[in-house]
């Protein structure tokens, strides 16, 4: 999905900076939960929980992290940036942003904060992927797994430049997560042993990465997929294909993002549970009391799941 936001009023966000020196804050995965950082600490802001987890197992208790987003019931597409928002980008010592048009309003946002000494690292760039020929790009890097093992590289290394002396510790942490990650590739892997080739369909390409590491087929009518992503309506005759999938079980599993929902989507939901289809839920953002690993892992475990034996 694509996040669209608004500018806030600079003179607001001075203000901010004047009145508000409590700003200083960090978020738990999954939630919103805030503490006052230690003044030593390297601020960053992540665009998403999602990364903002990634910096706090790479960071430990050396960073201070703001996640922007951090709700699982908000829709990216609704969210507007606020003054505080602001603010804590023109602090960051690094700044984490999704890219692929998915969080654009971060680079407006630090456009107006003027912070020129920040490092921004931008997750798509780290993950070296781009658009197929003719095709656009999946902007949802984040379900893939080797992407978020160069992000913690990468992340390490922007901590060290802002905190030498933690160098050592940053680049122990990423290799540990790299680590937590490989187990989840195994499982993966496993999933693309058992079922090569099984079809599934989705309600939009944000679990791609995922049912393609673990060798599914994905069946959604193009039109159909790229419709809900962008809010437009969806063709009938896609949709009429999308229905089709699980009246004449074509597909094992509906992987189903119930952060975006809609008429159209939940049309579809409905015909999965009518057809005996399994439905696996998926979000865009940490689910309260999860890290990333864990969150991965239950994607997974859920995916293996509905397939079956």
């Amino acid at each position: 999905m694509r996040v669209s936001s608004a500018r806030p009023p600079i003179l607001f966000v001075a203000l901010c900076a004047v009145l508000l020196p409590g700003c200083d804050s960090s978020s738990d995965a999954g939630g919103e939960r805030r503490s006052t950082a230690p003044a030593s600490a390297v601020r960053v802001v992540a665009s998403t929980n999602v990364y903002g987890d990634i910096v706090r197992q790479v960071g430990g208790d050396r960073v201070a992290v703001e996640s922007i987003i951090s709700d699982p019931a908000q829709d990216p597409h609704s969210y507007e940036a606020s003054s505080r928002n602001q603010l804590a980008l023109s602090r960051a010592r690094v700044v984490v942003e999704n890219g692929g048009g998915y969080d654009d309003f971060i680079g407006k946002m630090l456009r107006a904060a003027n912070n020129t000494s920040v490092d921004v690292v931008n997750v798509v760039q780290v993950s070296g992927k781009t658009a197929p020929a003719g095709g656009e790009l999946n902007e949802h890097v984040w379900y893939d797994l080797p992407t978020a093992g160069r992000l913690a590289t990468r992340l390490a290394d922007a901590l060290t430049r802002a905190d030498p002396a933690d160098g050592a510790f940053f680049h122990r942490n990423a290799e540990a997560f790299g680590g937590r990650l490989a187990s989840l590739e195994a499982e993966e892997a496993r999933i693309k042993a058992d079922h090569p080739g099984t079809a599934v369909a989705v309600t939009e390409p944000v679990p791609l990465y995922l049912t393609e590491a673990s060798g599914l087929r994905d069946m959604t009518p193009a039109d159909f997929s790229a419709a809900v992503e962008e809010g437009t309506e969806v063709p009938a005759s896609s949709m009429r294909q999308m229905l089709d999938l699980f009246t004449g079980k074509r597909v094992k599993a509906l992987v189903y993002n119930q952060q975006t929902t809609g008429p159209q989507t939940e049309k579809v939901k409905k015909a999965a549970v009518d057809n005996g289809i399994p439905v696996v839920p998926v979000t865009e953002t940490l689910p309260q009391g999860q890290d990333y690993v864990s969150w991965m892992k239950a994607n997974i475990d859920a995916l293996r799941k509905a397939l079956g034996p």
